[in-house]
């Protein structure tokens, strides 16, 4: 769940097309558990559920995601005991300006509740198979590889697209949004935008979709990010950032060279009648390779289609092409893991993932096996 606008914002991109980067994870970036907790999970344990827990300061999903990294002897201990246990580790390592942060935000976020009528309630409940084409639900319930392959194409590797909305669900979640988005007009009510590169789209889990979204990641997305990207997190995906944004002559036009503040990004194209607006991809890469150059083969361009999905790592350099004609959303889930993200700052190596690192590991590897030839000739 998103907890505070400010935390979901991204620089602006340069002119040089140099991408922006994300900036941060709901408030706990700055935490270490590696005191705590383990640094390898149990995966043979299943953890409690702390769905019913709404007013905790953190996700109920981060709880489950860290109980597996407790210690042996807390796992069969109580949940009220591990919850404690978590939480005093959470509390320890999250400062005062960010909880601070974190209670603003909730404060906004119910004054907007308190206020804004749905017209579709059916939205802020899961309701798969009104929302979700057959062969996606068939695919997730059988929840094997094999079964995510078979109604998915891979155009570049790392780039999954695939049928997965019903026009049902879009056609009512652009009404809610539209709905909203007069709401905020004649209240005058400032909201915040999804980041700072679109002006234009709301935040969904602002107005009581993130019940459903939640579901979204942890019942459709995790399970095939656990077979598609384990190397950044995807089986304990735990957060997300929900929001739609909007292109057209009249709107945002295109979108900078970016990366997302995410692990695992779902981008579904809800709508309407519009051209252009093709997504360009160019790379995956970590902190340090975030400006290195584009390899040919990292190369590759996306054509929308109203409720196809584009699925792919957060750190996969990207951007949007102008709408040239009428008006075009898009629905984005941004999938994120606190595990992955305070596991990541211990570790100096990203060649499993990074394009840039897997090829600075491959010629460091050439040069050794260039230098033992030279040895032995001599």
């Amino acid at each position: 769940m998103s907890i505070d606008g400010s935390a979901e914002r991204r620089k602006q991109p340069t002119q040089t097309q140099t991408p922006s980067t994300g900036n941060g994870n709901c408030g706990i970036s700055s935490m270490s558990l590696a005191n705590r907790l383990r640094l390898n999970p149990n995966k043979e344990h299943k953890p409690d559920s702390y769905d019913d827990l709404h007013q905790l300061e953190f996700s109920p999903l981060l709880f489950s995601s860290l109980e597996r990294y407790l210690p042996p002897t807390m796992l069969n201990g109580s949940r009220d005991l591990k919850l404690q246990y978590m939480r005093d580790i959470l509390l320890r390592y999250s400062s005062e300006s960010e909880r601070t942060r974190v209670q603003r935000h909730r404060e906004y976020r119910q004054k907007i509740l308190s206020h804004y009528q749905p017209v579709h309630k059916e939205l802020y409940t899961m309701q798969a198979a009104q929302f979700f084409v057959p062969s996606f639900l068939k695919a997730i319930n059988e929840n094997t590889e094999d079964s995510f392959r078979s109604i998915m194409a891979e155009p570049a590797p790392g780039i999954y697209t695939f049928e997965m909305l019903q026009p049902y669900f879009c056609e009512l979640l652009l009404s809610e949004v539209e709905t909203f988005e007069r709401w905020v007009i004649e209240t005058n009510f400032r909201i915040m935008r999804p980041n700072t590169m679109n002006r234009y789209g709301c935040v969904l889990d602002d107005f009581g979709l993130e019940t459903m979204l939640d579901k979204l990641m942890e019942d459709f997305i995790r399970p095939m990010s656990r077979v598609f990207f384990p190397e950044v997190g995807g089986s304990t995906l735990d957060s997300h950032h929900g929001f739609v944004v909007e292109y057209g002559t009249d709107k945002d036009a295109e979108l900078g060279f970016h990366v997302d503040d995410s692990e695992v990004t779902l981008n579904v194209c809800l709508g309407k009648q519009f051209s252009g607006g093709e997504l360009f991809f160019r790379g995956i890469r970590c902190d340090k390779h975030v400006n290195s150059e584009t390899q040919s083969e990292e190369i590759f361009d996306y054509s929308h289609v109203p409720g196809h999905a584009v699925l792919h790592r957060g750190r996969h350099r990207h951007g949007a092409r102008a709408t040239t004609s009428g008006c075009r959303v898009n629905l984005l889930l941004w999938c994120r893991s606190s595990v992955f993200r305070e596991l990541k700052k211990y570790q100096k190596d990203s060649s499993n993932w990074c394009g840039e690192c897997q090829r600075e590991k491959k010629e460091r590897r050439r040069q050794s096996i260039a230098g033992t030839k030279l040895v032995v000739k001599i």
